[in-house]
């Protein structure tokens, strides 16, 4: 945790002179600064550390963005983005056209406090099989709820965000959760077949060309 502790200051020093040197040379106005991460990090949280869990503190990750002129300072938007969604969004953003084959979606609209219309309610999540200890799993993710199926060990684990942050309740045999989590289950499901993940493959059989 101290390591960790450090790292994450000496990051923060660091991007400071990044950002003196952009307003001091006057770079910052045509700059767009996106700043994030792979994964979160567990710090006791579960009883864990390290990473790799669907839970919130490793699934969750840093998006913060300076933009002047395009974005407005401190605003805050809660709509769901993945990593997927980086590249377009650069793309995007340097007016370059997004090849139809890329995943993701640009967020460039979310930036700028637009309309971004049928944007997405759920994302998906998967953890192969690997030589860590973490069991495979793969699962669902909305705006309210969480899906998490230990395919192996043959779990469900359900989790409401709005009333249950910390996930330690879990409804998924909660006969009065019964209908939410069919509807995930689906949405889980259809995100599979839209990413032509097969939930059978524990990440031994890689799809070759």
């Amino acid at each position: 945790m101290k390591r960790y502790l450090r790292c994450v200051k000496g990051i923060d020093d660091n991007l400071g002179k990044v950002f003196d040197y952009l307003d001091a040379s006057g770079l910052a106005t045509n700059t767009l600064v996106l700043y994030t991460s792979d994964q979160g990090h567990f710090l006791g949280e579960h009883g864990i550390y390290d990473k790799r869990f669907m839970y919130e503190e490793s699934l969750r990750a840093p998006l913060l963005v300076r933009w002047p002129g395009q974005v407005k300072p401190g605003s805050v938007n809660r709509d769901l983005v993945a990593n997927v969604d980086f590249a377009p969004m650069l793309l995007a953003a340097a007016g370059h056209a997004i090849p139809p084959d890329m995943q993701g979606r640009s967020f460039l609209p979310l930036l700028r406090d637009e309309p971004a219309t049928d944007w997405r309610e759920a994302f998906y999540y998967r953890y192969y099989l690997s030589h860590f200890q973490t069991p495979p799993h793969y699962g669902v993710r909305t705006a309210t709820h969480k899906l998490i199926h230990f395919h192996t060990l043959g779990e469900w684990e359900l989790y409401d965000l709005l009333n249950d942050p910390g996930e330690m309740n879990n409804l998924a045999g909660d006969p009065a959760q019964a209908s939410l989590l069919k509807t995930l289950k689906e949405q889980l499901s259809a995100l599979q077949r839209q990413l032509q993940d097969d939930p059978n493959d524990h990440g031994d059989r890689p799809k070759l060309p």
